[in-house]
């Protein structure tokens, strides 16, 4: 269990970090700079967007401390991701399921919906200067969805009748049904087209990585417990 969550975490970890660096961090070093007023994509710039500017280019010599700790905290998450996911495996051999790597991509991809895409429905990936409402208010609900979809997920894949399936669709629809926290006015700062392209990229880096992560946790587990991955 511990070498197949290393490796995995530590396999998609990378990939995911890569991508950020290569894919997201660019829009949101950009997004930063509608932020603090340096650019503006509408209106008249502020008084001291020059200034701002300026430090802004300045600021650009420290990407490489920033690109260190990116790879730093996205490998240790995806670790911890890791050790959720052999946890459902363990649980899951219990019960009498055989764990392969063709099917740690489908535990992947669950994850992923429980992680990602489920909480995204209601608050998708956010941009600096994008209005949000109460950030412990998003956590709660953010957490609340993850939860729900997982235990949802769960009931659907393992249930053996009609009413546990039932629950489990309940409970990914909940969430969605009660409904996330909003915000009375839109009053974002970053143009809208930066904030869909940075949505997307998120959504798509997610899949890739967890998909990667299930695959690799999978083969070793498979390799651990029986000797062949496939």
């Amino acid at each position: 269990m511990f070498a197949s969550a290393v490796f995995a975490g530590f396999g998609a970890g990378l990939i995911a970090a890569l991508l950020h660096i290569t894919l997201m961090a660019p829009i949101i070093v950009e997004a930063e700079k509608y932020e603090s007023g340096a650019v503006v994509h509408y209106g008249e710039p502020v008084g001291n967007a020059a200034e701002i500017a300026e430090a802004w280019a300045e600021g650009d010599e420290t990407s490489f401390s920033r690109d260190f700790q990116s790879i730093l905290w996205t490998l240790g998450t995806y670790v911890g991701f890791a050790f959720m996911l052999v946890a459902g495996f363990g649980l899951a051999e219990n019960a009498g399921h055989r764990i392969t790597a063709r099917n740690g991509m489908i535990w992947g991809a669950a994850g992923y919906a429980a992680f990602y895409l489920a909480p995204s429905i209601g608050l998708p990936p956010e941009l600096p200067g994008a209005a949000a409402a109460d950030l412990q208010i998003r956590q709660i609900w953010q957490i609340s969805t993850m939860l729900a979809t997982g235990a949802g997920i769960a009931a659907i894949s393992f249930g053996k009748n009609g009413l546990v399936w039932g629950a489990g669709i309940v409970a990914i629809a909940l969430p969605h049904i009660i409904g996330a926290p909003g915000f009375d006015d839109y009053t974002g700062v970053t143009p809208p087209e930066m904030a869909a392209h940075f949505a997307s990229v998120t959504l798509g880096l997610g899949v890739i990585s967890w998909v990667v992560m299930g695959l690799i946790a999978g083969y070793f587990w498979s390799l651990s417990q029986i000797g062949d991955p496939a």
